[in-house]
């Protein structure tokens, strides 16, 4: 089977991500279409136009889109049109909150698909649940926690925490990045001034559009002169999992980092009114929170209270190995 990489450039540009690809060994993509941030229907629509001709030109057997990204949507939307079978990998999350851009693109592209890769039991339900045939459904695990498995060692002997100068169990990672966070003024504020009035030296992994919604409301330099939080570049991946390994406490919106959280043993606080990763919740691995400081500030105390049952949930290696059989039996590719 070969595998062509589509690169979108939705969250970062190809010269940003590059490291990403070097540490996780990844082939370079064959296309780059580069469309940058902008609003939902904007980005969507000119990944559309460009996935139409990369498809066009490519003529592939199948498209596989992962996760739920408006890269995902607008991978499967592209496909669907074209007559191009679709798979999508990490089906079945659902929220059933469909004010998040994120969960109506998980419940459009599972129905567009024609093969639904679930990462957990849970996914399995709640795709019946919504009538799409067992005979489309394969439970193959996690394909992100195979990557924390494999790439451990490098994670460990990472370093990063020594290079940013920080203290193991003494700071918090922080990532927000969702719109209903950073684009409402009131509850970006909220957040930062919890993580602010910690007591924890905080290390904000900040995407360039966030930073932008902090300059224009303010914020920016009010982190700065409280001297807990750290506002830093992105992090490529060893680096950024060696910080939420020897965290105290994570602080997110990220479907991912809650999931890799847990997976790294560290107590999460997300910072959002639902999550697709329930099994996170029972575990009493994760918190989830309002987006103002008492809220935030009873998750972090809360966090350091339970003792989660690491280990029992969204585990189990061989999900690429299981991705790649099912494509081939269905596609003879």
């Amino acid at each position: 089977m070969e595998l062509l990489i589509v690169h979108t450039g939705q969250h970062y540009d190809y010269a940003m991500s590059r490291e990403f690809f070097n540490e996780l060994a990844l082939p370079d993509p064959v296309v780059n279409l580069g469309v940058g941030s902008g609003s939902h229907g904007w980005q969507t629509g000119q990944m559309l136009m460009g996935l139409e001709k990369a498809f066009t030109e490519l003529k592939p057997d199948v498209v596989l889109v992962p996760g739920d990204t408006n890269s995902t949507l607008a991978g499967a939307l592209a496909a669907v049109k074209m007559h191009i079978p679709v798979a999508h990998v990490e089906s079945g999350a659902r929220s059933f909150d469909r004010r998040m851009p994120e969960e109506v693109n998980r419940v459009v592209v599972d129905h567009l698909s024609d093969l639904l890769f679930a990462v957990s039991d849970n996914c399995v339900a709640n795709l019946r649940r919504e009538g799409i045939p067992d005979n489309q459904i394969r439970l193959v695990g996690d394909t992100m926690y195979e990557s924390v498995v494999n790439h451990s060692e490098d994670i460990i002997k990472d370093g990063a925490v020594e290079r940013y100068g920080l203290m193991r169990k003494r700071y918090a990672v922080l990532t927000i990045h969702r719109v209903e966070n950073t684009d409402d003024a009131g509850r970006l504020a909220g957040i930062m001034e919890a993580v602010a009035g910690s007591g924890l030296e905080i290390i904000y992994p900040c995407h360039p559009r966030t930073r932008a919604r902090l300059e224009a409301t303010g914020l920016l330099g009010s982190l700065s002169s409280s001297g807990r939080v750290r506002l830093c570049e992105p992090i490529p991946y060893y680096a950024m999992l060696n910080l939420v390994m020897n965290a105290a406490v994570v602080l997110t919106d990220s479907g991912g980092v809650q999931k890799e959280a847990y997976w790294l043993r560290t107590p999460c606080v997300t910072i959002r009114d639902t999550t697709e990763w329930v099994e996170t919740l029972e575990a009493s691995a994760n918190r989830l929170v309002k987006a103002d400081r008492e809220d935030i500030m009873r998750g972090i105390r809360e966090a350091g209270e339970t003792e989660p049952e690491y280990g029992k949930y969204l585990t189990g290696l061989g999900a690429s190995r299981s991705i790649i059989e099912k494509l081939e039996e269905k596609y003879q590719v």
